[in-house]
């Protein structure tokens, strides 16, 4: 899968389009903060982070037990293009 196959693939979804939505207004969120978000399991939103970081979408950092996510500072341009619409 090409880089933009995968891009393209983890922004297909309103789940991941509203996860990306509010990290763009929000800055970052902690994994069950964002299930709460989509009124999802804890491992269900996991799992929309995992495809939205292997597309370079978002990125993480552990702060002590809590796993905070954001927008990737070194989003490829195509991801970015799109998130100007969203």
């Amino acid at each position: 899968m090409t880089e933009n196959e995968r891009i393209l693939k983890a922004l297909a979804n309103r789940r991941r389009l509203t996860l990306v939505a509010y990290l763009k207004r929000h800055r970052d969120a902690t994994v069950g903060r964002l299930a709460a978000l989509l009124k999802v399991s804890f491992p269900t939103a996991s799992k929309h982070l995992a495809l939205l970081g292997a597309a370079q979408v978002v990125e993480y950092e552990r702060r002590s037990l809590q796993v905070y996510y954001r927008l990737a500072e070194d989003m490829p341009p195509l991801a970015r293009s799109i998130l100007k619409h969203v």
